[in-house]
């Protein structure tokens, strides 16, 4: 999620799961769909910017009630229905994304280099029951749209 303040704060998915033992590149290649599952409960903010307190307020108010509520909706999930070449190793996708028990099509850029995949999407918060929260101290006070970057290797 990005805050208000200058620099972004970087979230780590510890977990990258694929589906039907398929790997992203060969799905994306194919253009025949691409679907995740990620382990909320393993998501950590990895903001080198913040002190060691505030990356763990921030840490347990991200995972926490407030915001992905991971001990309740463990999964966030996402399954393209469309997937259109953009160029060499470049591709828009839209698909499902299922985050905080609510299902929303999103819409991401994804670009591989080497075997990594790196992308961003637009989310609103409040489009998945999220309310935009601030953590340390009010010093950090996320948006409702926030921009989700995501890397992800492929195996």
């Amino acid at each position: 999620m990005k805050a208000e303040s200058e620099s972004p704060t970087q979230v780590e998915l510890e977990q990258f799961v694929m589906v039907d033992g398929v790997d992203l590149g060969d799905v994306l290649v194919a253009a025949t769909g691409a679907k995740f599952v990620v382990d909320a409960r393993t998501l950590r903010v990895r903001d080198s910017d913040v002190s060691d307190k505030d990356r763990a307020e921030i840490q347990a108010t991200m995972l926490g009630p407030k915001v992905l509520d991971s001990e309740r909706f463990h999964e966030i999930r996402f399954h393209s229905t469309e997937v259109n070449r953009l160029g060499t190793d470049k591709w828009n996708l839209r698909g499902d994304l299922t985050l905080h028990g609510q299902t929303r099509p999103v819409e991401a850029t994804v670009e591989r280099h080497n075997n990594v995949y790196r992308g961003s999407t637009q989310l609103r918060q409040k489009d998945f029951g999220i309310k935009p929260v601030s953590v340390a101290g009010g010093s950090v006070k996320v948006k409702d749209e926030v921009r989700v970057e995501f890397e992800i290797s492929g195996k």
